[in-house]
């Protein structure tokens, strides 16, 4: 699986003008699921983004989670993450899962953080959506899980 994480001072998600999810403090995470991932790469995926230290400390060190500060999560499917541009100037999103198996391991990622995670939102699984965020920091970290 494949997501980017973005440190933000909030976060929502509209969807025909209707707020889906929305956060304050916490982290915006996208995620895409590739061809072959399974829920063993959503639990990974779950628990390395809970336990990721990328909130400051006291001292101003990178060194709390979203569960130390009791942050939102705010989750949104985007299987443009798995975009290939290296031939010619169109992406091919050929690495991301079909759609059926895209809505699986998003709605199991969704479920996973709701039992770890106090405040999780989301977004709504292949609509076009509108996101908005004041990005912290900035802080975005790209992860892949095998």
């Amino acid at each position: 699986m494949i997501a980017v994480l973005q440190r933000v001072q909030h976060a929502q998600v509209e969807v025909d003008g209707r707020i889906t999810g929305a956060i304050g403090p916490g982290l915006l995470m996208l995620v895409c699921a590739e061809p072959g991932d399974s829920e063993a790469q959503a639990d990974k995926l779950i628990a390395k983004v809970l336990k990721l230290r990328i909130f400051s400390d006291a001292a101003g060190k990178m060194n709390l989670s979203v569960q130390d500060i009791a942050g939102g999560l705010l989750i949104v499917s985007q299987f443009t993450l798995a975009a290939d541009c290296s031939s010619g100037n169109r992406p091919s999103f050929t690495g991301a899962a079909g759609a059926e198996q895209g809505r699986r391991l998003y709605d199991y990622c969704l479920a996973a953080a709701r039992r770890q995670h106090s405040q999780v939102e989301a977004g709504e699984f292949g609509a076009d959506m509108k996101v908005s965020l004041l990005n912290d920091g900035p802080v975005t970290i790209p992860l892949q899980i095998r």
